[in-house]
């Protein structure tokens, strides 16, 4: 199933098949152990610091690209989650994780944390989600209290990816009034005194992307790790979202790829009432509808990235993208496995592991229903 959206760079085009290759040799192979193991992949980690693959985002001057940043973070997403999701989650909570740290840092702070994100192989982490605030970033209750020069952080963050193995986190507390309009990110190392790393998450899918509590309790940083404007947390979150939400949707296209073509692999071996499976009409729809799909969702994932990368407003199509992608994920694996009937729910074949990985793109990074009321009001307030 070669992907013929979008026209690439020949420098784009490169990075695609190296990592079609990484993911295919190195990736695929161990998949299945990782997930069930539920541990985080150093060793892969490190084999993506060695590729570069973690310092995608990045200014150039830190190891990044020059341009073209979420096409390229999108394109390595799909690759890799073709063969296993909580990999390519790697690449895409590195980026979630910097994108405030790049974008509101000061400096001297910023050379600091850029350092430390290259040449450091420092991972981040994003801390928003808490047990009240999820998809309702703006409810959020982890306070942040200024006493002289520094800031006093307390509350509990939850479903914190990579909470356990970051070395920096983005925190989003409230710095004033009740809404969005009181929230403001700081700049937190593993390290400072009062941040502590809680319960680690039993999850469904995606088991092997580490994901866990972690508590602020008296967490004192300098007023010079502010990232952006005081109180403008909530639109620096809104921003990166638009960077992340193509690359969610990246990652189900490629968990629906996978699953598409294995069943497809499946159905063409499978003989039944003398036939190939592949031959019988329902078959073929399901298999039809789950090529449309991907079709479909690949236009928008690469269009709403390209809008980005052209520095233009991406927010309804990033929504679309994410939406429309997570729930074909959902309805493509379901169908996947029922192409192989009673063997697609064995944890011989992959397929039961992809139908868990994909649940999550319907839910993190804004639930789809957000996604919903995201494209709804733009177009109210846009028209077409």
């Amino acid at each position: 199933m070669e992907p013929r959206f979008p026209a690439l760079t020949e420098d784009l085009q490169l990075l695609r098949d190296t990592v079609r290759r990484l993911a295919r040799e190195e990736i695929a192979p161990g998949a299945g152990e990782r997930d069930r193991a539920g541990e985080f992949a150093h060793d892969l980690a490190a084999r993506f610091w060695d590729l570069g693959l973690l310092r995608l985002t990045l200014p150039a001057e830190a190891g990044g690209l020059e341009s073209h940043h979420c096409t390229a973070l999108c394109l390595c997403v799909e690759e890799i989650a073709r063969v296993c999701a909580s990999s390519a989650l790697m690449l895409i909570i590195q980026a979630v994780g910097s994108f405030p740290l790049i974008h509101g840092a000061r400096e001297p702070l910023r050379s600091e944390l850029l350092q430390r994100l290259s040449e450091g192989r420092a991972l981040a982490a994003y801390l928003v989600t808490e047990p009240g605030a999820g998809s309702d970033v703006a409810g959020l209750r982890t306070q942040a209290v200024r006493d002289g020069e520094h800031w006093v952080l307390n509350g509990t963050k939850v479903f914190a990816t990579n909470g356990g193995v970051a070395q920096i986190y983005s925190v989003l507390a409230r710095t004033g009034e009740a809404g969005g309009k009181g929230l403001t990110f700081f700049a937190v190392s593993r390290d400072t005194p009062g941040l502590q790393i809680g319960r680690k998450e039993d999850k469904l899918g995606q088991r092997s992307s580490n994901t866990t509590e972690v508590i602020l309790q008296d967490v004192r940083v300098p007023g010079t790790h502010v990232l952006g404007e005081l109180h403008g947390g909530f639109k620096l979150a809104m921003a990166d979202f638009d960077m992340s939400r193509p690359a969610i949707a990246a990652q189900a296209l490629g968990i629906a790829e996978g699953a598409l073509a294995y069943a497809l692999d499946y159905a063409r071996e499978r003989q039944t009432f003398g036939q190939p499976l592949s031959s019988h009409g329902l078959i073929q729809a399901k298999l039809a509808d789950g090529a449309t799909a991907i079709e479909a969702g690949r236009g928008l994932v690469y269009r709403a990235a390209a809008q980005h990368d052209a520095g233009e407003r991406n927010t309804r199509l990033a929504s679309m993208a994410k939406c429309f992608c997570g729930d074909a994920a959902m309805r493509i694996t379901t169908d996947a496995i029922q192409v192989l009937g009673g063997y697609g729910y064995m944890r011989d074949h992959p397929l039961e592991r992809m139908f868990r990985d994909a649940k999550l793109t319907q839910i993190f990074e804004g639930a789809n229903e957000i996604q919903r009321l995201v494209i709804a009001r733009d177009l109210a307030r846009h028209g077409l």
